[in-house]
C-alpha cells in the first residue's frame, strides 16, 4: 500500500470535460480512459505512471467546477476525526464504495477541500 500522508489521486469536475481534457493532456500529458464502472467519469494516467493516478468527470453543470487532491491515509475515519480536532469539516462523510474503497471529503481551517481515502482490499 502506498504510504500514509501520500497525495495519490486527483479528482477533476467540469462542466467542460473535453476541453479539461485537451488542456491537461497537452500541458502535463495525461491520457484519458473511460471507467467502465462510471458512465461519465475517465481515468487519468499520468507519464511514466503504471495506472490511472485520477479522475476527470463531467459534473453536467450540477455541480461546480473543482480539482481535488485524495490523500492515502490508513484509517479515513480516524483521519476525518484528527481534522475536526484541528479545526477542519468534514464535508463528505465516511463513504466505502461496494469494492471497498473507503474515502471522505474534508475542508481545511483556511476552506480548502481535500480528501482521504484508503484503496480497496
Amino acid at each position: 500500500m502506498t504510504a500514509h500522508g501520500t497525495i495519490n489521486w486527483v479528482q477533476i469536475g467540469t462542466d467542460a470535460p473535453e476541453d479539461a481534457k485537451k488542456f491537461y493532456g497537452e500541458l502535463f500529458g495525461w491520457t484519458y480512459a473511460d471507467d467502465p464502472h462510471s458512465p461519465g467519469y475517465d481515468l487519468i494516467t499520468t507519464p511514466g505512471g503504471a495506472g490511472p493516478s485520477g479522475g476527470l468527470s463531467d459534473t453536467k453543470g450540477e455541480a461546480p467546477n473543482h480539482a481535488v487532491f485524495f490523500v492515502v491515509v490508513s484509517d479515513v475515519a480516524a483521519a476525518a476525526a484528527e481534522a475536526e480536532r484541528l479545526g477542519g469539516k468534514v464535508v463528505v462523510p465516511l463513504t466505502t464504495t461496494p469494492d471497498g474503497l473507503a474515502f471522505a471529503h474534508l475542508v481545511d481551517p483556511s476552506g480548502n477541500h481535500f480528501g482521504v481515502y484508503t484503496p480497496a482490499g
